[in-house]
Parts: structure tokens; sequence; C-alpha cells
């Protein structure tokens, strides 16, 4: 006959409830981390802003003027862009939806997730003040004559509840960052035209905005001075990550961004995208704009392409009518005599 015997429980080791614990919090903060930086990737590769089908009609007791006419346009988070065109194309009421001062007629603009076009009044300063940091062409219209160049900037998060201690070594900060450190004390008027643009860009970046958008930023400033602000804009999308979009005339401006879109008859015509090669010589402030960027002709969602002048000229193109073929895989546009 079989004798068992009990087993003695004192014999089997006891449950690390706490080193389980441990392990199972580790692995928790493990995923939580895979999931944050998987959802940061995400937002990375996800437009930040999209423009669709933007229409923006100006109206007067007897005339309608249509400055947007269905434009589509998508800019990627941290990108450094310009907007061209002739006067009346377009490019700043685009500017002035996507800062929110507008609304447009017609289309949807979304930027960070939210849908502009369905803000109330109070949302959208509320957007204004939090997502977006203005510039504009006059340095005047940005700075308080009565204040120092410091006080400017501090003025712009006086209504934020920061502790002045922290809001004045904000501000010295930024004003490092665009090259015053040492005129912290200065009023705008012992200030040059490029210096007062920088105490600017220093106020507009105070409430640490995703987005920095600039109206002709150096239209009113020497060449010499254009060439340092746009070093300075630069250096504020590569070291802050701000998505920076500037409204330009300067062509050397527009030759040193990441991407140059055209608006012609307030659609979206060309774009011009920065080579690899001329990226890597950027820092070098005498950098040549020749051969900078690889230019693009835009198919909008109805599968219209605009042609510019330049290309039309040069293909001897001057009829209305043309023939479009595909040959070998590529389209062949002709023109048709008269």
């Amino acid at each position: 006959m079989q004798i068992f015997k009990k087993k003695n429980e004192s014999s089997i080791p006891p449950r690390d409830i706490s080193a389980e614990k441990s392990v199972a919090e580790n692995a928790s903060d493990s995923d939580a981390a895979k999931s944050a930086a998987d959802s940061d990737e995400e937002n990375r590769e996800q437009p930040f802003i999209i423009c669709d089908s933007l229409v923006k009609i100006y109206k007067t007791d007897d005339v309608e003027v249509m400055a947007l006419q269905g434009l589509d346009l998508e800019i990627r988070r941290g990108e450094f862009m310009a907007i061209i065109g002739k006067s009346g194309s377009g490019k700043s009421t685009l500017l002035n939806i996507i800062g929110a001062l507008e609304t447009p007629s017609a289309g949807k603009i979304i930027v960070d997730g939210k849908d502009l076009s369905n803000l109330s009044e109070k949302e959208r300063t509320a957007y204004r003040r939090s997502t977006v940091g203005f510039i504009w062409q006059r340095a005047t219209q940005n700075l308080f004559s009565y204040m120092s160049v410091l006080e400017n900037v501090e003025a712009m998060t006086y209504f934020d509840h920061m502790k002045e201690k922290d809001r004045r070594e904000k501000a010295r900060r930024l004003l490092e960052t665009v090259g015053l450190g040492d005129r912290l004390d200065a009023r705008p008027n012992q200030l040059s035209g490029g210096q007062q643009q920088r105490v600017a860009i220093a106020m507009a970046l105070m409430n640490d905005p995703k987005l920095l958008i600039a109206d002709e930023p150096t239209g009113a400033v020497d060449s010499r001075t254009s060439a340092m602000l746009q070093e300075v804009f630069r250096e504020v999308n590569r070291k802050l990550g701000v998505t920076v979009i500037i409204v330009t005339h300067d062509i050397s401006l527009a030759n040193r961004v990441d991407r140059v879109v055209m608006i012609s008859d307030g659609k979206i015509s060309t774009e011009k995208v920065i080579r690899e090669e001329y990226r890597e010589k950027m820092n070098e402030l005498d950098a040549s704009g020749e051969g900078s960027h690889e230019e693009y002709s835009v198919l909008d969602k109805a599968g219209r392409v605009k042609l510019s002048d330049e290309m039309l000229e040069e293909a001897g193109i001057d009829s209305s009518r043309v023939k479009v073929e595909v040959k070998d895989g590529q389209i062949v546009i002709t023109g048709i005599e008269r």
C-alpha cells in the first residue's frame, strides 16, 4: 500500500508580488513609451495643415473678387516654406485663413487637427494665441514704442499667469536666439529695421507657437539685413521645430527655404522642393540660390495643371488650344497653329 505524504507547503517558495508588480509596471511603461513614440512618428507623417478646395470671395456693392479658387495644399509639421506669387494672386489671403484672421467662403482649412472653418470667434482667438505667431512686413506694427526690447517680448505673456522671473528669463533667452542679447534695454526707435524685425520674431515665439507665419518680413530691409533675417528664420525652424510659412517677393529668401509654393489665379500652380545637396550648404550665408530647388507643376483634384508663361513661351505655344498625347508613358503637349 502506497502512503502519500502531504507536500510541505512551506517548501514552496513564496510569490514575490512586489517583483511581479515591478515587472508589470516596467512593461506597461515600455508599452506606453513605444505607443507615444509611434504617435509622435504618426503625427510627423500626417499633414500639419490641410487646405481642401479653399475658396475666398470678397464682395462689395457692385463687385465680387475671387481671391482663392479651390486651392489645395498640404504642409508638414516642422516644414520651412515660402509662398510666392504676383500681387493679387491670393497668397496673403491664404496666410490670413491659415492664421484664422479670415474665414474661407467655401472649403476646409485644418490645422493640427482643428477645422478652423467651424470654430467660434472665441475659439479662433484662443487658436491664434496658442498655436500661431504672426510677423508683419512693417516692424513698427509689431512693437510697443514706449517699451524696451525686453519688455516688448515679455508683454506677449502678461495675461498668461506666468511668474515674472520665468517670463523675463524666457524673453531674454528668445532675444539671445535672434541675436539681440546685447540690446535688451534699447527702445524700438534705437534699433535698425532688421533689429526691429528680430524683436518681432522673438515676440511671435513667446507663446511657444507651433506655427510661425510671416507676411513679407524682408520687404522693408536691404539685402544684407534680409540675409541675416533668413538665417534667423532657419535657426528658429531648425532649433525649435516650429513650422514656418513666409509670404514673400524676395527671391533670395524663397531660394533658402525647403519648399516654395507659387500661387497663380487663386490656385497652387507650381512647387519647388530643395535639392538635398543644396540643403547641406544652407549654413553658408553666400550660398547661391541657382539650381537649389527642383520645380514641379501641380496637378489638382480635377486633373488640371497650370503651365507657366515661361514654359509656354519656351515651347512656342501661343494659342488657347493644344494637342495632348501619351507617348512612351509620357504626356506630350503640342501647340496648334491658329
